[in-house]
């Protein structure tokens, strides 16, 4: 699979979007291939994340983002720098130990005493001081597109690894799902930025988004075997009822998870999640990812009342086995289909080996 041309990988995926008996058997072969290598690098352990979503403000306006600029009727927030602490500090007690900060490009997050807005700085002050109170932990951002300078800045500060999904590796597709201003070009170098600066990276697509197809679909996968990220996400495209793509249909979930399969097969000692889009639609969603390879799930951390939010798409979940607080529940579920969650690090295995000083 490695060594797949364009050609292939689209005759593949053309393959994996039947319904054919064929089809359906074959995604199963894959699914189990994964599993056996997931378990071959990473035992039963499934590695937990606390999500905390600190900000639902964006400048962007991509068209199939709940949160995206143009959308007045989403409800902004943004935490303080104390609110992110403390749920930290919550995390921690139950024994997480890597905090995941997630928000949209928020130019305005972080004010200091006369209610200038410092922003970047503002992260890299909080990320000191999350490094600072626990030191055992690693932190994760997921912020958007940033100057590379910016990125060094949160790196010195002690950020471990960032989260930036490439979304499609074609032009084109790409200029479908976004406004002009955002270029892939950009967001390309932005991934290979972030690798140079020592990051453990994460890129990553939806599956079923508006023009998608089995040739668009490979050039993700050629561009993720190039980029060879320690982190993937991958999970259904869900339309949200005030953007744009608000008519399309779901991404489906046998091609979702048949892409966490072939990532898996394709990069075995990835970070790949089970995703909260996945759960959201299908009741099972997360068990059949991690059934297909996947190995991290990222239960909720943030405040109750800023998940609710926290909207991407339509009918996301925050509650039961998707929050921290219904970690017995998502426990006992791993527990059912042969897994154990995992409360430390989780770093990729070749990280301290590889990790560059700055």
């Amino acid at each position: 699979m490695n060594g797949m041309n364009r050609y292939e990988w689209i005759q593949l995926l053309e393959m994996l979007t039947k319904t054919e008996p064929e089809s359906t058997s074959f995604r199963a072969d894959l699914a189990a291939r994964a599993r056996e290598i997931a378990r071959a690098h990473f035992g039963n352990r499934i590695f937990v994340r606390g999500l905390i979503e600190f900000t639902n403000y964006c400048r962007n306006d991509c068209y199939y983002c709940g949160l995206r600029a143009s959308n007045h009727c989403a409800a902004r927030y943004r935490l303080t720098p104390e609110a992110v602490l403390a749920c930290c500090r919550e995390g921690h007690a139950l024994g997480l130990r890597t905090f995941v900060l997630q928000g949209g490009e928020d130019s305005g997050w972080g004010t200091d005493a006369g209610g200038i807005a410092l922003s970047d700085k503002a992260l890299c002050q909080l990320v000191e001081r999350i490094k600072a109170e626990f030191p055992d932990c690693a932190v994760t951002l997921s912020v958007g597109e940033r100057p590379r300078e910016t990125y060094r800045a949160w790196r010195e500060a002690g950020a471990d690894r960032y989260l930036l999904r490439h979304e499609t590796a074609d032009p084109a597709h790409y200029a479908r799902l976004h406004p002009r201003s955002m270029r892939w070009e950009h967001r390309k170098q932005c991934l290979w930025d972030l690798k140079d600066l020592g990051y453990q990276v994460g890129a990553g697509f939806m599956v079923g988004t508006p023009g998608q197809t089995a040739e668009t679909l490979a050039k993700d996968f050629l561009f993720l075997k190039e980029l060879e990220p320690e982190m993937v996400g991958i999970g259904p495209f869900v339309p949200h009822h005030d953007t744009p793509f608000r008519r399309y249909p779901t991404g489906p979930v046998d091609l979702t998870t048949a892409c966490l399969s072939l990532t898996r097969i394709m990069l075995p000692k990835v970070l790949l999640p089970a995703t909260t889009a996945l759960s959201t639609i299908d009741a099972d969603g997360r068990e059949r990812g991690i059934l297909a390879g996947a190995n991290v799930v990222m239960p909720n951390l943030s405040p109750p009342d800023a998940r609710e939010k926290y909207e991407l798409y339509d009918n996301k979940l925050s509650t039961s086995a998707e929050s921290v607080e219904g970690m017995n529940n998502l426990a006992s579920r791993m527990q059912r289909i042969g897994y154990r969650l995992d409360f430390g690090r989780g770093d990729h295995p070749s990280f301290r080996h590889d990790r560059k000083e700055l």
